[in-house]
């Protein structure tokens, strides 16, 4: 199995939580990343590119003459120059992050099926950013559904990346079946049904109670990370702001650090 584990160790709880204007609190991490450790990075290297492309399917997908790297630099993953590459590489680095987070850390199941089908590298996938299920036995009104809508700023300058991602969360809800459809779909596409059969149970919430929780996240380099501005956030204007949780991340040069990341995803291969 490509997926590792190994690079969510560097996710360490400060302990720490920002107090928002309207009370409500986001828990802050940091990232404590090595790229020196060349176990980790590898491992995690791996895991990020069958994000984009199973390593299984490489050799079928890319063209007659083309090396692995070229395929997946040129038709899988951003570019890392050419705008809007950058941002949608930052990202996607801090959705897949999250998305870790929620199921190495969290428990959750994440399907891994967001970034694989995408035409066109350079664009964002539809819906929302992470959803991620927690199942008891049988069909249980305790089973979980979290959603989390994921914003970054990776390069320096201030910005309130919290606010942005509750503002979007708000449009979750609404979105909701359309990305629970998605996912579907490309689960279907892989002949991964043991996740069709849990999709199922999550499209029918009137028949099948189950808790719906959101989130909304902030990932930020520490040249872009301001403990005042993010605090400055308010969660009053979002329509589920009692079962709404908060997230903020920062660590050290992350575009530097999802650059890296990329390259060493293509060239390892």
């Amino acid at each position: 199995m490509p997926w590792t584990n190994e690079h969510i160790q560097w996710l360490q709880d400060t302990g720490n939580v920002l107090t928002l204007a309207c009370g409500q609190e986001a828990k802050v991490f940091r990232f404590l990343h090595d790229v020196n450790d060349q176990v980790k990075m590898a491992a995690w290297a791996k895991h990020y590119r069958n994000h984009y492309c199973s390593d299984v399917q490489i050799d079928w997908l890319k063209a007659p003459g083309q090396t692995r790297a070229d395929y997946l630099l040129s038709m899988k993953f951003p570019s890392a120059t050419i705008a809007p590459g950058p941002s949608i590489r930052a990202g996607d680095f801090a959705e897949i992050l999250v998305a870790d987070y929620l199921t190495y850390l969290r428990n959750y199941i994440v399907p891994k099926t967001r970034y694989d089908r995408k035409g066109v590298p350079n664009e964002s996938t539809k819906g929302s950013d992470v959803l991620a299920f927690k199942q008891v036995e049988g069909n249980s009104s305790d089973d979980e559904l979290l959603v989390y809508e994921v914003k970054a700023k990776l390069s320096a300058g201030t910005k309130s990346m919290l606010q942005e991602a509750i503002d979007h969360s708000a449009k979750d809800h609404l979105r909701l079946a359309e990305s629970l459809n998605g996912i579907k779909q490309r689960m279907i596409d892989r002949n991964e049904l043991t996740g069709v059969g849990m999709l199922n149970r999550f499209q029918d919430s009137v028949n099948q109670p189950y808790k719906l929780i959101f989130g909304a996240a902030a990932i930020c380099s520490d040249s872009a990370y301001d403990a005042a501005v993010l605090s400055g956030a308010s969660t009053t204007a979002h329509p589920y702001m009692q079962d709404l949780e908060l997230l903020a991340i920062q660590g050290s040069e992350l575009m530097a650090l999802a650059h890296a990341l990329y390259e060493r995803a293509a060239n390892e291969i």
